[in-house]
């Protein structure tokens, strides 16, 4: 699939690493190492000026990668395959976005 933007709920560790997340109603357990890395995005396309103070919220997305299965009420994940998700927090207001889907509805060989 391709890039977009979506918001989900994302439960994290106390240093911040994403360990389950909800999202379009379905639960989804992180189930390998995340990874975790920082992007320059267009600040001054999106805002007017530049607050003192505030160059790494506004000059850097923190973005992670994650391998997520489906899992049930109870938290168990699901017997399938995983989905590798890239999602990103905004540093100003902690809302979490998935921005991008790297395989997952891929259709089955039979």
């Amino acid at each position: 699939m391709g890039m977009f933007s979506e918001g989900v709920d994302v439960v994290c560790t106390p240093a911040g690493q994403p360990l389950e997340l909800t999202w379009a109603g379905r639960r989804y357990i992180v189930c390998a190492e995340p990874v975790r890395w920082f992007e320059r995005r267009q600040w001054w396309a999106e805002e007017t000026r530049a607050p003192l103070g505030t160059g790494p919220g506004l000059v850097d997305h923190e973005i992670w990668r994650v391998q997520v299965r489906l899992s049930d009420a109870k938290g168990v994940p699901h017997e399938q395959e995983s989905l590798t998700l890239d999602l990103t927090k905004n540093i100003g207001s902690g809302r979490w976005r998935l921005l991008k889907i790297h395989d997952a509805l891929r259709p089955r060989s039979a």
